[in-house]
């Protein structure tokens, strides 16, 4: 037989439907079944510079068609590990609606969204927008808290307001510090001037933050970095794009030099997962417009997919222990 009768469906990058990852579309989150719930949020309302991370969600799901894996999953030749397997059903919701010109129906949205999706079962994963986001997305994970906060990011983020507005991507960080379910935070990768102002940064580690930046994070190691987190616990992660080098993820508004690189960001999320339960994520300040040749988007997918990965591969270990003693105990 030639190789022209061995025909395969081969879903190359640049065909069919853009979805993260080539994944199923569900568009109705009242039929949502599945694992995991990617959903857009293209709200970039709350940029104090350069706009464009509306576009984010659309950036990094063509970014994720490169590493799209079919059905059998990814083989990782640095682990020697296979990762997102068929037992596993994830599926693409397409985006939160939006309204021009008004940030807190917009955040409104995404909130009744992500309580829909874990009323469902699903974890969120959430494609930003700008960071602003991550405030309604926080609110809207009340009931599987109370859980810490991960983020990786150049900005604090903890502005209290700037002229009256509270829930642009500078306030963030500072109003989950204010939801009840939320304990701590930790914010890794944290660098630079027009950061955040001293009285900002003072009230954060008021608060009790533990604040990192790349260059700390380097003199300390990853297992120190990884033990300023409690084992065993629930955990948020939010990753703004610019907590990256711009040298290999410029498309961005807000782009810092000295950023943290890729392999650092996975042996962090890797270790993360490891720690303990992560109940969902997003990634934020995607802007593919000042990256025309996409890197940034695909640098995007492919933290997210990595993430995706290590965190399903925790809950196979969870879930065949459990079952082991089952069968131990059905045995005895």
């Amino acid at each position: 037989m030639s190789n022209r009768d061995e025909k395969q469906f081969l879903n190359l990058p640049f065909t069919g439907i853009c979805t993260f990852g080539k994944y199923p579309m569900c568009p109705d989150l009242d039929q949502l079944d599945a694992d995991v719930a990617v959903i857009g949020v293209p709200n970039d309302m709350g940029t104090q510079w350069k706009s464009g991370a509306r576009m984010g969600p659309r950036g990094i799901r063509e970014g994720s068609t490169l590493y799209s894996f079919g059905l059998e999953g990814a083989y990782d030749i640095e682990n020697d590990m296979m990762y997102l397997g068929p037992d596993w059903k994830v599926v693409d919701c397409g985006d939160v609606d939006m309204v021009h010109g008004d940030i807190m129906q917009c955040h409104e949205n995404t909130e009744e969204a992500i309580r829909k999706i874990i009323s469902k079962g699903a974890m969120p994963v959430v494609l930003g927008g700008d960071h602003s986001i991550t405030a309604a997305v926080g609110k809207g994970m009340e009931d599987l808290g109370p859980f810490h906060v991960i983020q990786i990011d150049a900005h604090l983020d903890w502005a209290d307001h700037r002229s009256g507005m509270r829930y642009g991507h500078g306030n963030c960080i500072r109003r989950l510090s204010e939801l009840d379910h939320v304990k701590r935070i930790f914010q890794f990768g944290i660098r630079g001037i027009s950061s955040s102002k001293k009285e900002d940064v003072d009230a954060a580690r008021e608060y009790g933050s533990v604040i990192l930046s790349p260059r700390q994070m380097r003199k300390m190691g990853l297992k120190e970095v990884l033990d300023q987190i409690p084992a065993g616990e629930k955990y948020y992660v939010t990753i703004d794009i610019d907590g990256i080098d711009p040298s290999i993820a410029p498309g961005t508004g807000t782009p810092s030099p000295g950023g943290l690189l890729y392999d650092e960001v996975n042996e962090l999320l890797e270790g993360i997962a490891k720690r303990g339960e992560v109940i969902g994520f997003d990634l934020v300040e995607v802007a593919p417009q000042y990256d025309p040749t996409g890197m940034t988007g695909q640098v995007a997918a492919r933290i997210l997919l990595d993430l995706l990965s290590y965190v399903l591969k925790e809950k196979e270990k969870k879930r065949n222990k459990d079952f082991g003693k089952e069968k131990e105990e059905i045995l005895s």
